[in-house]
């Protein structure tokens, strides 16, 4: 997967995709809603199977108590982490559908550097051309059509 300034390209379509509102950027740091520029791999597949059939056999199900950490002075910073948590997180197990499909990638992880940021997701956008808090987002369709073509380790460049 190539992100270019017209979308997404991948096995030779272009998806229209949106990125953060940051913009891209080489010095990626925790809330400022920059995608970072670079090569990336896909490490995991989560999904909501309780709205989604598991889209790939490597997909990993998101249950009612998953969260993934973004405060960068806690040891599980950047991780995937489990509810009871005190920290800053982010929900997995959203109201809206943004998250019912979503392909983790290895920035900063797994060994996070504090402060350089937590997860950069590919997942579903909430409307065309809204921006992101700098994960990459297309539209459902869009996403499930990726999803069937992916594999553990894809690489996502970012330029």
């Amino acid at each position: 997967m190539v992100l270019t300034p017209t979308g997404l390209r991948f096995q030779g379509d272009l998806y229209p995709c949106t990125i953060g509102k940051g913009g891209i950027t080489c010095r990626k740091q925790e809330g400022d809603g920059a995608t970072p520029r670079g090569v990336h791999r896909i490490v995991g597949m989560l999904y909501r199977p309780d709205r989604i059939a598991r889209p790939v056999p490597w997909a990993r199900p998101i249950g009612p108590r998953d969260l993934w950490s973004d405060d960068s002075s806690d040891d599980d910073y950047n991780m995937m982490v489990r509810a009871p948590y005190p920290h800053s997180h982010e929900r997995l197990r959203r109201a809206d559908p943004l998250y019912d499909l979503v392909f983790l990638t290895d920035w900063n992880w797994p060994y996070a550097v504090k402060g350089r940021g937590s997860a950069i997701f590919v997942h579903q956008y909430r409307r065309a051309g809204y921006p992101t808090e700098g994960c990459i987002a297309l539209s459902r369709a869009h996403l499930h059509s990726i999803a069937s073509g992916i594999r553990y380790r894809t690489r996502l460049i970012v330029r």
